[in-house]
């Protein structure tokens, strides 16, 4: 089996690190090809950041088709340019943030969330919506750090983001956490021992789900708007997006 990792932002380090997660949870047979933009925003925090990678997510997409890939994982918790990539995919293409709210359901009755920048919230909010999650989210918690902070996490951010988990534990009585970024993909045992919570980590999730869907046979429906694109010439910059 072969799972596309995007990370939609332009960063080698975070999707190295990205990748790395993937493959260690990934089965034996599992190929993990994690891939990141050429061109775009260097982190993703805020709605136009998240506008522009989604063009990035779609010709990296458009790639992984070609390579013959049985799944694709967005690594961006904002989920950019998620139902866009599906109509380009007959496998499965799964978000990060999509997998960890649908795992932490799971898990606990209850969950939080703990997100980088707070001007970031209302994103996490509005695809709790989405997904039909927010009755289940306790809180969404934002550590107020940039993205690029999470490329090389010390311990004292690691224990900053602990400290959030354990107050939602305590004073909210989450009974799971959700991180929220993919920058944090490496953080899951960590965190989940020093808060002593399960905790959800949406690159691991997601390609969990991914390898489930593709054993099940289950790819992306062609029927009704996750059809493929009609054929159409685009021009200028997008012409080679032209189908």
């Amino acid at each position: 089996m072969r799972i596309q990792v995007i990370n939609p932002n332009t960063s080698q380090a975070m999707t190295h690190k990205i990748g790395l997660a993937a493959q260690a949870v990934a089965r034996a047979g599992t190929e993990i090809l994690a891939c990141c933009p050429e061109h775009g925003p260097e982190s993703i925090e805020g709605h136009f950041d998240e506008a522009i990678a989604a063009v990035g997510v779609l010709e990296e997409m458009a790639k992984g088709v070609q390579q013959g890939c049985d799944a694709h994982i967005i690594a961006c918790f904002g989920d950019p340019g998620l139902l866009a990539a599906r109509e380009l995919a007959s496998g499965p293409v799964i978000g990060i943030a999509e997998a960890g709210f649908h795992l932490a359901s799971l898990v606990a009755t209850r969950f939080a969330v703990i997100t980088t920048l707070g001007r970031t919230r209302i994103i996490a909010e509005h695809l709790l919506q989405r997904y039909g999650m927010s009755e289940l989210c306790t809180s969404v918690r934002c550590m107020e750090i940039p993205v690029l902070a999470l490329e090389h996490c010390d311990d004292d951010l690691i224990e900053r983001i602990a400290t959030e988990g354990r107050r939602a534990r305590d004073e909210e009585g989450a009974g799971a956490i959700v991180l929220g970024c993919g920058g944090m993909a490496d953080l899951r045992e960590v965190l989940s021992e020093r808060i002593g919570l399960p905790v959800i980590e949406g690159v691991s999730a997601a390609v969990k789900l991914a390898e489930s869907l593709v054993e099940l046979g289950l790819g992306t429906s062609k029927h009704g708007d996750l059809a493929y694109p009609l054929g159409k010439r685009y021009t200028g910059r997008f012409a080679h997006l032209s189908r």
